[in-house]
């Protein structure tokens, strides 16, 4: 076993294969050289036990590309948000730019960045949701809980973040309550919506 030194480490191991053909089949060699390489993983960030769940993900999926947004959930789901050790850490382990792990975290709403209020409420700003009204939804919020988005409430009770889009433009201006869409709103309607929630 050889380990190489370097900023992507990679394992190199090498085994000696009995050559399976006949010792009269004219052949040189007795003996076939196999070598397989695989990429050595990152260390786990820390000793909690949730990073052994996380990486038990990945190493399911085979440390595949494609399963990135399903270690992004697996960190959320451990921790609660996705910070920069966690992106690191998953681009790392699936072998992809930072720049990629940072930008689909930020892209879907349902990944958070920060710790998160006991509720959350995502405003949709695409096109549809912004024309009816998306902008004065976040301006009452800032001045009913004195949040912009991406912030959370001083007693931890509210979140307020933005999504480019939540598939529900007929419900235009669309947010998403606690994981649930609601639509039509307009400030008042959306605050009293809130403080419902928050109060029970």
């Amino acid at each position: 076993m050889v380990a190489l030194s370097g900023s992507c480490p990679t394992l190199f191991s090498a085994t000696l294969l009995k050559d399976p053909r006949p010792k009269d089949c004219g052949q040189p060699t007795d003996f076939a050289f196999a070598m397989t390489m695989q990429r050595a993983r990152p260390s786990l960030p820390s000793d909690d036990k949730r990073w052994k769940i996380v990486n038990a993900t990945m190493r399911r999926t085979g440390y595949a590309e494609h399963a990135l947004i399903e270690a992004l959930h697996s960190v959320q789901d451990a921790f609660g948000f996705l910070d920069e050790d966690a992106m690191i850490f998953v681009a790392d382990s699936l072998d992809l730019p930072l720049s990629k792990v940072f930008g689909v975290a930020t892209f879907y709403h349902l990944f958070m960045l920060k710790p998160q209020g006991r509720h959350s409420c995502v405003v949709c700003t695409g096109t549809a949701c912004y024309i009816q009204g998306a902008g004065a939804l976040i301006e009452g919020l800032e001045q009913r809980f004195g949040v912009n988005p991406g912030e959370t409430t001083e007693d931890g009770a509210l979140s307020v973040m933005t999504a480019r889009c939540v598939g529900a433009c007929g419900l235009a201006p669309a947010v998403v309550i606690d994981r649930q869409v609601s639509g039509k709103l307009d400030s008042n309607a959306l605050n009293a919506k809130l403080e419902q929630e928050i109060a029970q």
